[in-house]
């Protein structure tokens, strides 16, 4: 199983939020640069990053983030938070992110999404799938959709998507554990997919619970920055 930490992005700052909410907000560090190399000083290979400014704006505005990150460190990064154009997917890819995560437009303009998995191929595409009420939330988290996880995801296994994203906002940045139901239903409606669990992690308990139910990775964000977990702990997963 894969150990993702995540950096979340507010005026280019080093962040997380609790249940998605902007108002419930609070800074752990200025230079996200440094967090992110200090994840690599421990052995860590992945990057989860999230652009929050660009997830409520509808386009990618960190850039100078993400260049910073991708240049000064050999981390592995994913990146997402308002992508919905080419030129901001080829540009992100030139900077050395070696993944897209597509949460919005992947509700909004599936054709569109479908059409990214055929050209930029099916490893460099995250499907987003952050989940309110069994239902899909999109625009950071700020608007809900009526579409439902399950349905959500077939439609995108039929068209060839392989990663998945998973977060249950109800449990994100509240340290009481993740969605072990959630995620074991998933895994047995969808035994070919790559599903990383995100939100709730506060414990080492439960990376080990996450990992015997067989997610392929996890990203783990406010257990790092609250303690609650040891870097080199993770390392050993």
């Amino acid at each position: 199983m894969r150990i993702i930490p995540a950096i979340d992005i507010i005026d280019g700052k080093c962040v997380r939020l609790t249940q998605g909410d902007y108002a419930q907000k609070k800074i752990y560090n200025e230079n996200p640069l440094d967090v992110a190399k200090s994840f690599e000083d421990q052995g860590l290979r992945s990057l989860h990053l999230v652009d929050l400014d660009g997830a409520k704006a509808g386009k990618v505005i960190n850039w100078k983030v993400v260049e910073s990150i991708t240049t000064n460190t050999s981390l592995a990064v994913d990146f997402g938070g308002g992508i919905k154009t080419d030129d901001e997917i080829k540009r992100l890819f030139d900077y050395g992110v070696k993944q897209v995560n597509l949460g919005s437009i992947a509700v909004k303009e599936p054709q569109k999404v479908i059409q990214w998995i055929d050209e930029f191929g099916a490893d460099t595409i995250i499907l987003s799938a952050d989940v309110k009420n069994g239902k899909i939330a999109i625009s950071g988290w700020q608007e809900n959709s009526s579409l439902g996880i399950t349905t959500f995801l077939r439609d995108y296994v039929q068209h060839g998507i392989e990663y998945v994203t998973c977060t249950d906002i109800s449990t994100d940045g509240m340290l009481t554990g993740p969605n072990l139901e959630l995620y074991k239903t998933l895994l047995l409606s969808f035994p070919q997919l790559h599903l990383i669990a995100s939100g709730g992690v506060s414990n080492l308990g439960d990376l080990q619970e996450l990992k015997r139910i067989g997610v392929d990775g996890v990203i783990v964000g406010k257990a790092i920055y609250e303690g609650r977990v040891k870097l080199e702990e993770l390392v050993l997963l």
